[in-house]
């Protein structure tokens, strides 16, 4: 076997290769949308996230300092889950808490606790009480939020926008059209911003380009491949009004 390939407990039947894409997927162990880097089976259309392919069987979060997560491949119990950082339902992979009950997709819960490319320094927050640039509203899920305290996103506004405007993608047939899809469907910078803005047209503008990085950022991160950007696709696509 090569070194960029892998085989899997949840596809025994094929060997699943590390691809890269700038298209997104949808994720077969946690069913939740990916993009870049990642695991698959070209024969039977199958894609893993690379934090599904190979997780770790236990795991420790700073933001739960008693709990000791465990994976599991499935929701464990016959209750609802959902993620404690986006809001999510789970319905796939899955890291749970006996002792506590919380549950965090894996992506979730390989979330950096700082994205930074230098120009933009983003923190990860359980709860802020500052509002979420997209939802306008305090507190709710995880948040990035940068270093100069402007910019704030709620793990589970970006969920959800991914959701609103991508559902016709993972669920679509003609896959040949793809990229096509992408353009009309990514969001636009315009939408995504509810808070006001006081400032001369300059500090405007320069303020809605680094926000605009921002929700980049954390796209790529929730998306599982934060060291890709996919600054070709999310951060053109975004800034087309």
């Amino acid at each position: 076997m090569k070194y960029n390939e892998i085989s899997h407990f949840s596809h025994p039947q094929h060997i699943l290769k590390f691809e890269h894409t700038e298209i997104p997927f949808k994720c077969d162990g946690c069913r939740e949308v990916g993009i870049g880097s990642h695991y698959r089976c070209s024969f039977c259309d199958f894609d893993l996230h690379t934090h599904c392919a190979i997780p770790s069987l236990s795991i420790y979060h700073p933001f739960y300092t008693k709990c000791s997560f465990q994976f599991f491949s499935r929701p464990p119990g016959d209750i609802p889950r959902y993620c404690n950082a986006c809001e999510k339902d789970i319905t796939g992979f899955v890291y749970h808490c006996k002792s506590c009950g919380f549950d965090l997709h894996p992506c979730c819960a390989k979330l950096p606790m700082v994205l930074d490319d230098g120009e933009v320094k983003l923190y990860l927050y359980r709860k802020v009480r500052a509002p979420c640039h997209r939802c306008g509203r305090k507190g709710r899920s995880w948040s990035y939020r940068s270093g100069c305290k402007k910019y704030n996103l709620h793990v589970a506004c970006v969920r959800e926008m991914l959701v609103e405007n991508w559902h016709e993608l993972y669920f679509g047939h003609d896959k040949g059209s793809t990229s096509r899809k992408l353009e009309t469907r990514i969001p636009s910078l315009k939408n995504t911003l509810q808070t006001p803005h006081k400032r001369s047209k300059g500090k405007v503008k320069k303020c809605c380009e680094m926000a605009g990085l921002a929700l980049q950022f954390v796209i790529s991160a929730v998306l599982g491949d934060p060291t890709a950007l996919i600054a070709g696709v999310i951060g053109s696509l975004m800034s087309r009004a």
